[in-house]
């Protein structure tokens, strides 16, 4: 199958058609409409629209959690079992588990769904033959994914993803990629480009902390960069009137939180650069009703705040916090930090913003220290971070150091990229 081929939906017909709308009039027409529900149709609704036809005669397992829903709510395992069009029969489900049950780091095991009665398999830290054997066992000949992603490198659905492309490839099963918005834009990618050295399921392969790809659009660049000596036979259903403009309030589509600690568009829109605290002894604000937004540690004060603010960093400002969070770090302790408060989301740069944290944090609390398995390096991918911040330099020198990566990394993702209109990628300053 052609690149070209794999780029949208060719299954002929209507779906070929309504594929097409996805960068053309479809976006046009909603810009005229203007934001407001109805206005985006992920992968899984059109779809559903064309009658599946793409998935005809094919048994279907579809790698999905709480998120795979349609716009009136309804998850599409629901839709879709009753309906004698698609013939459904397994379900894979990833971190946190298919029905959402498990926090970070857990799934739900194997198990029979309640609501449905399909049976349920753990694809959870599985990949490569393991997880080939698995999609064999099920007895499915296309595998679906259908799964919001929050747009960061190190948020680990995409990852599923890459090990289920892999996995299908050696299976001998057809993956379809259904696909939904990044929820922080497509506009840029930002941050640096992961060390091959330092992949894991928080990094898999050498691409942007925050990638600004669509999950489709990753499917095509996995497939093509990584996976080409043994590629998935990939198929990916585009949106239609999604533009890569859009934050996730424009797309009129319901938020479902992709895991415990994303309850909302805003905390994706940090997500990306405060998750490096993960890599620290501070609190990245698990446990509180702000995750990723609220930052802190016990003996932080006014000063940390007083020191992030000085930067001026463009659209952001920094509040003097204290919080107690009620489970993972400091749990039931008071501690000192901040809130990070996104005034101008068109000009806030969520990576270049958690490195300043990161610098001023180190400046202003002498109890800053690293994870001692120095986790940083995975999150960001490399060493470069964290022996620059030791070394004494400045967020503009870190985020300059990684630049000529970041550069080549955008090149390469231009060409998988389905959507428009964008405005232009500009360099981190």
């Amino acid at each position: 199958m052609s690149l070209s081929r794999r780029g949208v939906l060719a299954a002929g017909g209507a779906v070929g058609a309504l594929a097409a709308t996805a960068v053309g009039t479809g976006g046009a027409a909603a810009a005229a409409r203007g934001p407001g529900r109805g206005r985006v149709r992920t992968g899984f609704d059109r779809l559903a629209a064309d009658g599946y036809r793409l998935l005809r005669g094919q048994k279907v397992g579809v790698v999905t959690n709480p998120t795979g829903i349609t716009a009136d709510v309804r998850h599409i395992v629901d839709v879709m079992h009753p309906d004698d069009r698609v013939n459904l029969t397994a379900v894979f489900g990833p971190e946190h588990g298919f029905r959402g049950t498990a926090q970070a780091g857990g799934s739900e095991g194997r198990y029979d769904d309640p609501a449905t009665g399909l049976p349920v398999y753990d694809t959870y830290l599985k990949s490569g033959q393991p997880l080939a054997d698995i999609f064999t066992a099920s007895g499915v000949d296309t595998v679906l994914f259908d799964i919001q992603d929050a747009g960061a490198r190190f948020y680990t659905y995409i990852w599923t993803l890459y090990d289920c492309m892999e996995a299908a490839a050696l299976a001998g099963k057809r993956l379809v990629v259904l696909d939904r918005p990044n929820p922080v834009t497509g506009r840029a990618a930002l941050g640096p480009v992961l060390d091959p050295a330092f992949a894991t399921f928080v990094g898999r392969r050498e691409i942007a902390q925050a990638h600004g790809m669509t999950v489709a659009e990753l499917a095509l660049f996995f497939n093509a960069e990584f996976l080409h000596a043994n590629p998935a036979r990939l198929e990916v259903v585009t949106m239609s009137g999604w533009r890569r403009s859009d934050f996730f309030d424009d797309t009129g589509l319901p938020w479902v939180p992709p895991s415990p600690n994303m309850p909302t568009p805003e905390t994706a829109l940090v997500y990306s650069g405060t998750c490096l605290f993960e890599g620290t002894n501070l609190s990245e604000g698990r446990g509180t009703t702000r995750p990723f937004e609220l930052l802190g540690a016990e003996g932080i004060d006014h000063r940390w705040a007083a020191a992030a603010n000085a930067l001026r960093l463009p659209g952001v400002a920094f509040r003097e916090a204290y919080f107690a969070p009620t489970f993972s770090k400091f749990q039931g302790k008071t501690v000192g930090g901040v809130q990070v408060h996104v005034q101008d989301r068109e000009v806030f740069d969520p990576v270049r913003t958690g490195i300043a944290l990161l610098v001023t944090a180190k400046r202003t609390w002498s109890g800053f220290a690293w994870r001692p398995d120095n986790w940083i390096d995975k999150l960001t991918g490399n060493t470069r971070v964290r022996t620059m911040i030791d070394a004494g330099a400045d967020s503009d020198e870190v985020v300059q150091a990684w630049q000529r990566d970041l550069s080549a990394f955008r090149a390469k993702r231009r060409r998988y990229l389905r959507y428009g209109p964008s405005t232009p990628e500009v360099a981190a300053k």
